[in-house]
């Protein structure tokens, strides 16, 4: 077998001249479509008209043009199938050897601000997927381009060997699946999106690859990191680094957990991360005043830890941060001054995201999929922002001003750890986190033992009701002076009782937030 025709339509350009030029060279006959034969034949290169294969004129501005069995027939034809072959020659049906295409361009359109239904819906390919399918389908036969960085290698077989090898074919056989799959799972997820359907009865999600990683948690697990095609721009996947070694799987994972919480913070904030949970939470006036609480806040597990911030790393805050080993800093920019003194650290990964303090784009739903044995669960993300008008004082006192701050500061921190969570805060800053512990009251004296004298005087977050006064007891005894809980157990009276024993406000929330 031999490459002798081959049909070329793209709407994306890259390296198509060069290719072509090859291709020809090679004695291949260039079958084209609209703008692709115009700019081919600009460039001087031979084309024959898609109109004068199947015999039709293009209709309804393009629509239809390849949906005709002049050019499915010269794909799918099983070629050492006598039936098939005689049938194409009956029908007086060519062969065609190489399909290179690739499709309109949907994702891009559907991302540009303020692009309405109908140009939207207008981008969707119909012939170029129907054409890669048919192609890929008989790879025995056919090869398949759907991707410019591909070009190179097809070329070069077919100059060498006058066609390509079967397990290119194969390679890239799949790859058309996998794009065209990519390509309906974005066209099925902005309809979805437009009908406010959340939860299909199919649901069917796609990422493109960022990087291939060293290793997963641990060095005997392969890894990847892909990116959402259309994520807003607030994520770690469209941060540029500027300096350090190369991202591992617990990097980004930790650097995740820690943008959602700095993102909570309208005020200077910083976040340091160990293991996806918060070891230390500050705010301040400025940058600097916020990273020096975070950093008192657990100055044992800050060492070799992630952090993140809402404001520009300035000289100030990047001397005390070059004082201690972290791997990441992630934060909207770096100042001159900053990238000087954090870069004599070799391995400092630095993160740049001046999207930090952006809004996310207006969903019907943000999913979360977290994949199980057999399958997946599948939820809206945890985005619930606590209003005043949900804070309900449920004992005797109430918190004071001060106080009431403190606990909005700690809700915001207890939502982001691993449940059952127990956060105390104070001064703006978080001075206990117990984490992810069977029972709250566990959590409780693990944040509590964390503070120490610090504890006097702080306030209490908690991610779930408490079932028993246990909790409210051990709080009392460290000298905590207001809670916020959800509420909502059946032994909540015994709660604000031991509260009242022991003058301590306590507000309920009516939101729980359990994170496994």
């Amino acid at each position: 077998m031999s490459v002798k025709k081959a049909l070329i339509s793209v709407s994306d350009k890259t390296g198509l001249v060069p290719f072509a030029r090859r291709l020809a060279a090679a004695g291949v006959e260039i079958i084209s479509t609209g703008g692709t034969a115009a700019s081919l034949k600009e460039a001087g290169i031979s084309v024959i008209g898609i109109s004068d294969v199947t015999g039709f004129p293009e209709i309804m501005d393009g629509r239809v043009k390849t949906l005709h069995p002049n050019i499915h027939g010269g794909l799918l034809a099983v070629r050492d199938n006598e039936s098939h072959m005689r049938q194409l020659k009956e029908l007086n049906i060519g062969t065609i050897d190489l399909v290179v295409v690739n499709l309109y361009p949907f994702k891009e359109t559907i991302a540009k601000p303020g692009v309405t239904y109908a140009e939207a819906i207008e981008n969707i390919d119909i012939g170029g997927p129907t054409m890669l399918r048919s192609a890929a389908k008989n790879h025995q036969f056919v090869s398949v381009v759907v991707d410019p960085a591909d070009y190179e290698q097809v070329a070069g077989e077919i100059e060498a060997a006058g066609d390509t090898t079967l397990e290119t074919r194969r390679r890239l056989a799949a790859k058309v699946f996998r794009h065209t799959a990519a390509y309906d799972a974005l066209i099925a997820g902005y309809l979805n999106e437009t009908v406010g359907e959340v939860f299909p009865e199919n649901l069917t999600v796609t990422y493109e690859k960022v990087q291939d990683l060293r290793y997963g948690e641990n060095p005997h697990q392969r890894a990847a990191f892909y990116q959402e095609p259309l994520h807003g721009r607030a994520a770690v996947s469209r941060a540029e680094q500027l300096h350090g070694k190369e991202l591992s799987y617990n990097n980004i994972n930790d650097a995740d957990a820690a943008l959602a919480i700095v993102r909570e913070y309208a005020e200077p904030a910083v976040v340091a991360i160990k293991h996806s949970n918060p070891c230390g939470v500050g705010i301040g006036t400025d940058i600097r005043e916020a990273y020096q609480k975070a950093y008192d806040a657990d100055p044992v597990s800050i060492f070799g830890g992630i952090v993140a911030a809402n404001r520009p790393i300035d000289e100030a805050t990047a001397l005390l941060m070059k004082e201690t080993f972290l791997e990441i800093i992630l934060a909207p920019d770096f100042t001159q001054e900053a990238l000087d003194i954090l870069k004599e650290k070799k391995n400092l990964r630095l993160l740049r995201l001046p999207s930090i303090a952006e809004a996310q784009p207006q969903k019907t739903a943000v999913l979360r999929v977290a994949p199980v044995a057999g399958g997946a669960l599948v939820q809206d993300c945890d985005l619930k922002q606590l209003t005043d008008e949900e804070i309900r004082v449920v004992t005797d006192r109430e918190p004071t001003e001060g106080e009431l701050a403190q606990l909005k500061f700690a809700w915001k921190v207890v939502k982001h750890v691993k449940s059952n969570a127990i956060v105390l805060a104070r001064d703006n800053m978080t001075i206990g986190v117990g984490a992810g512990q069977m029972n709250r009251v566990g959590a409780a004296k693990i944040a509590i033992e964390q503070a120490g004298d610090k504890a006097q005087g702080a306030v209490l977050a908690s991610d779930a009701f408490f079932p028993m006064p246990d909790t409210v007891e051990a709080a009392a005894k460290a000298g905590i002076t207001a809670i916020i809980q959800p509420g909502g157990s059946v032994r909540d009276q015994d709660s604000i009782d031991a509260c009242n024993r022991f003058g301590i406000a306590m507000v309920f929330t009516s939101v729980r937030h359990f994170k496994h």
